[in-house]
């Protein structure tokens, strides 16, 4: 397995230069968040995933989980690392103090969580999913679901989970056959069957707080009827086991010190949380904290992909230059002097930092939707967030596997062998293009719902952004041709949502058929202005060579990646009639 380090330096540059998080912080009133405060989560972060969580990276993925007669132990190491990170405040750092959080803000969390998720995917799913389910209780839960659930799941001593779908359904979650049956007490009986549950049962913490949804025996049909109820599983006053039991844990290509599980609940006791056949809206607060963090899980795999690749790069001899030796005291020159081997190793290079940027940008977001004393600036962060988050989770999870596909590319064959952990990193990204939503379902959710169905207006509230930025930089001495690609492409990215919003008033299909591409297009663009923002950041360096590295890149990155904007506007612009036309018939063999 690559040997993890966690990249501060971009991280600094990223917080002090790029978005001035302590200017960020200062006018959001975050006062805790001083400038020593994020230096020390930082170095202590960055000790603690470097050395406890990525030496069991590999180990775990070689044990995986065990599971026996409903029982689950995570792999050697992952217990004990769990209660290192408890002890050591993680856990609690961006949570409400009321419940005995830091009260730090969510950015924060959110820089701790990329390091987690670099050094160890699958260990950073139990301590992710909690906080998940913290954030839906927090929004959604009574004063006396708060006090009684919070402090034990901000103290790590519970654990949590979101249980949603089931095996016939899919992402079609209208169609769950769980019920909710009223009892005298209050509470409700939940019976049914979920699968794919992360982190549904295992041996970390005490106890484990499910969130499921389920169905009222009155409820309206589809996700009209859909409810959300917090079932633990030991009762939180008597400590009495609860009927829910884990059925069996899934076999996966990658993740595989992540339990993932199948739950039966047999009449186990549970709580409504938020209104009733409004559990769908509850559930969201926990599904767009977590489809944020799968889409870092790109980034994250991406990291340690990109680590490897270079260090193996300047190590390997292969061939010489085409220009002539590099290393004539060799045998060979390293293949980093390859063109081919370079343009691997930029594309990861780019895009790794691009999605970095992505991310900061989204957590100050986060930030201002929750801490701001100004509404207006509330709700415009809201927008942006609700435009942004279907392209983090996407955009970034397609990315990152390229990232780690092109990773063991450079190992050669090496990168097909285990021992090496390439190959982990790329199995372990596979996964987030598909939970949390497919891929497909966040094109379907930015292009249907936030860009046509605002009439698109959340569109608007980024390109304007935009926008500004390019009448502000339009004479940059040595960006300026960047700058102006920018700006034609943020005009053309208006024009071409308008067209394919008049052909789908015509045919409903054509959305469908656009989606994928238009949300791929969008994400060129947006990390298209964070690398002319890092670019311009950078020159103003006293790190000459960090400079000149972001600058490079930021030159690959628009001659060599944004293009492909133009391959994905051609999709779009081509329709549905070549999808559709084709029989159902037509694909029989």
């Amino acid at each position: 397995m690559p040997e993890y380090k966690a990249p501060l330096r971009d991280m600094r540059f990223l917080i002090n230069n790029v978005f001035d998080f302590h200017g960020h912080y200062a006018a959001l009133g975050a006062t805790d968040a001083s400038p020593d405060m994020v230096n020390a989560i930082l170095e202590e972060g960055a000790k603690f995933c470097e050395n406890v969580l990525a030496s069991l990276n590999r180990s775990g993925d070689e044990e995986g989980c065990h599971f026996d007669n409903g029982v689950v132990t995570t792999p050697k190491g992952f217990k004990d690392a769990f209660a290192q990170y408890v002890e050591g405040g993680w856990h609690g750092l961006a949570a409400d103090p009321a419940y005995g959080g830091q009260g730090l803000p969510q950015s924060l969390g959110l820089v701790l969580s990329e390091m987690i998720g670099s050094s160890n995917t699958s260990w950073g799913m139990y301590p992710g999913l909690t906080h998940g389910a913290m954030s839906a209780i927090h929004a959604h839960g009574t004063e006396e679901q708060k006090a009684t659930f919070l402090s034990k799941l901000t103290a790590g001593e519970w654990t949590g989970t979101m249980c949603l779908t089931e095996a016939h359904c899919g992402t079609d979650l209208g169609l769950i056959k769980t019920r909710a049956v009223p009892q005298a007490d209050g509470s409700y009986a939940v019976s049914g069957s979920k699968i794919f549950i992360s982190a549904g049962e295992h041996d970390l913490s005490a106890n484990i707080i499910h969130l499921v949804l389920a169905k009222l025996p009155d409820a309206p049909a589809g996700t009209k009827g859909i409810s959300l109820f917090i079932v633990p599983k030991f009762h939180a006053d008597s400590g009495e086991r609860n009927a829910v039991h884990c059925g069996s844990i899934e076999h996966k290509m990658g993740i595989k010190a992540s339990a993932t599980c199948v739950l039966n609940f047999e009449g186990a006791k549970g709580f409504l949380i938020g209104e009733a056949n409004k559990g769908l809206n509850c559930m969201f607060t926990m599904m767009n904290h977590a489809r944020l963090g799968t889409g870092m899980q790109g980034l994250c795999n991406g990291e340690t992909s990109f680590q490897g690749a270079v260090r193996y790069a300047n190590d390997r001899l292969q061939m010489r230059s085409l220009t002539g030796a590099k290393a004539p005291d060799k045998a060979a020159d390293p293949i980093i002097v390859h063109a081919d081997v370079r343009r691997m190793l930029l594309t990861m290079k780019a895009f790794n930092e691009g999605n970095r940027a992505l991310t900061y940008f989204t957590a100050q977001l986060i930030d201002t939707a929750h801490l701001s004393s100004d509404a207006a600036a509330r709700q415009e962060a809201d927008d942006l967030l609700a435009f942004l988050t279907p392209i983090c989770k996407a955009f970034m999870t397609d990315t990152g596997l390229e990232v780690t596909n092109h990773g063991m590319q450079v190992f050669g064959g090496h990168g097909y062998i285990r021992e090496w952990g390439m190959e982990q990193l790329a199995r372990d990204a596979r996964i987030a293009p598909i939970y949390e939503g497919t891929n497909g379902i966040q094109a379907l959710d930015l292009l249907g719902r936030k860009v046509l169905g605002s009439q698109g207006k959340l569109l608007r509230g980024f390109t304007k952004i935009v926008h500004k930025f390019c009448g502000a930089n339009a004479e940059h001495a040595q960006l300026k041709a960047q700058v102006a690609q920018l700006n034609q492409l943020n005009q053309e990215w208006g024009e071409l949502t308008s067209s394919v919003g008049m052909a789908a008033m015509k045919n409903p299909d054509e959305v469908g058929a656009a989606a994928v591409d238009y949300l791929m297009y969008s994400g060129y663009i947006i990390l298209a202005y964070l690398w002319l923002r890092m670019a311009i950041a950078a020159q103003a360096q006293d790190d000459a060579e960090f400079a000149q590295a972001k600058l490079a890149t930021c030159d690959f990155y628009f001659k060599r990646l944004l293009p492909r904007t133009g391959m994905h506007r051609a999709a779009v612009e081509a329709g549905s009639d070549c999808l559709m036309s084709l029989p159902a018939n037509g694909f029989a063999l």
